[in-house]
């Protein structure tokens, strides 16, 4: 009798649980997460706020999976909002965002903490005479602190400037600058620039209208004005994120009306070293677009997260992830969504190459109403799960044989059996005699 081999398939594919996750975070009625960066040690830090009495700036630390660690939250009698948390030199955090007076008038609100997210001390800037809000800060290369925002801003429709303020370490204000004209101008996110100095984006509008446009200032490192561009067309345009790119420009992104159906667009700009336009692209579909956040990606690439209503109806919001190559040439977008409304407000590359988004979540069908914090974990491309097969390695060795259903066993002509190795790959096998 002759034996013959068969291999009837190699390597089982296995589905499971990749890079991803999605979870949503009840801490109040009112809860909504605006920033959120990985962690020296893998995890995420997040700041918002959270609705009890009134709203109070919260901050929350996950671990890898998402899971809640600790979160503190700084309750006063007044509105609070936390819009920017990063990670600091000695592992605590810094926390900017708007702090309300008893007279209902806002400052901008710097916040340290230690590693655990206690205060470490707090400074305002601002007086009694205006409305400003802090929107971004940054640790800056001397150990110091850079934020942008706004001064005026609501107090006096049509007369609000963009500021720009430098601290220590220890939060003493070293300079303050604002910039603009007789409009309505707004800060929204600042970098510091491999030359030491500064960039930022807002909106800006010089006429004193409705309507503005995307602005782009740079800075020496003093904050002297060194130039300042605008992007848009005769609508509202605004830039809610700058990041200098790999080449010495800069990468904004916002959003446009007047877009597709006379909604509004996703909107992506990128520039020179100068800001002056290499090109421009609008993202989205027919309904309501927006995007809060961008990043350049380890390929060169971009990543944009922000929110999208074009794929379902005006009640329905998805959290909208888009992928772009360098030039801006889209390569692929997700939408990610729990309740009827869906809202992504920050995104970041992480060291896995995938993405931390977060944002929030509401679910009108589930009464009582609420406003969840909402974090979404992807791989890098924009997936929560993943299906992968098991590598064969050329060194597996058989750890046993076993039938069909599972029972070990030793192999027989004409009956089915299936080989288990260390490495996971199986095979299985039939021996038939001739």
């Amino acid at each position: 009798m002759k034996k013959l081999l068969f291999i009837l398939f190699l390597t089982i594919p296995y589905i499971g649980v990749g890079q991803g996750w999605e979870k949503t975070y009840n801490l109040s009625e009112y809860d909504r997460g605006n920033s959120i960066q990985q962690t020296n040690d893998g995890g995420y830090i997040l700041t918002g706020f959270i609705s009890i009495m009134e709203q109070d700036i919260v901050l929350v630390k996950l671990n890898y999976l998402g899971d809640t660690l600790w979160t503190n939250s700084l309750i006063e009698s007044h509105d609070q909002v936390g819009r920017s948390v990063k990670q600091t030199n000695d592992s605590g955090y810094i926390i900017c965002g708007t702090r309300e007076d008893n007279q209902g008038n806002g400052n901008i609100w710097l916040i340290k903490t230690d590693s655990i997210g206690n205060m470490i001390w707090n400074v305002t800037f601002g007086d009694t005479s205006n409305y400003s809000e802090g929107f971004s800060v940054e640790q800056t290369l001397d150990g110091g602190y850079i934020i942008t925002g706004g001064t005026n801003v609501d107090q006096f429709p049509g007369n609000s400037d963009v500021q720009l303020i430098k601290t220590n370490e220890n939060g003493v204000e070293q300079w303050n600058q604002t910039y603009g004209g007789i409009g309505e101008d707004i800060g929204y996110s600042v970098q510091q620039t491999n030359d030491g100095g500064y960039i930022i984006t807002g909106v800006i509008d010089g006429f004193g209208s409705n309507q503005g446009e995307v602005c782009l200032v740079k800075t020496d490192s003093t904050g002297v004005e060194l130039w300042n561009n605008s992007f848009g067309g005769t609508s509202v345009d605004i830039g809610y994120s700058v990041q200098q790119t790999l080449d010495g420009g800069y990468i904004i992104t916002g959003y446009t009306w007047g877009g597709s159906n006379g909604q509004s667009d996703v909107y992506t700009i990128k520039t020179d070293n100068n800001g002056v336009e290499v090109w421009s692209n609008h993202y989205g579909g027919t309904d309501q677009d927006y995007s809060k956040s961008v990043q350049q990606t380890t390929d060169g690439g971009y990543i944009i997260c922000g929110e999208t209503s074009s794929f379902g109806t005006t009640s329905d919001v998805d959290v909208y992830l888009i992928k772009l190559n360098n030039l801006g040439v889209e390569q692929w977008n997700q939408r990610f969504g729990i309740g009827d409304y869906d809202e992504g407000n920050y995104v970041q590359q992480t060291s896995d190459g995938g993405y931390i988004i977060t944002g929030r979540t509401r679910n009108s069908n589930l009464p009582p109403i609420s406003w969840d914090i909402y974090v979404i974990k992807t791989d890098g491309n924009g997936s929560i799960t993943s299906t992968f097969n098991i590598p064969i390695s050329s060194n597996r060795k058989l750890k046993k044989v076993v039938d069909i259903l599972g029972k070990e066993t030793k192999p027989q002509t004409n009956t089915p059996f299936i080989e288990i190795y260390d490495d996971g790959s199986t095979e299985k096998k039939l021996i038939i005699e001739k």
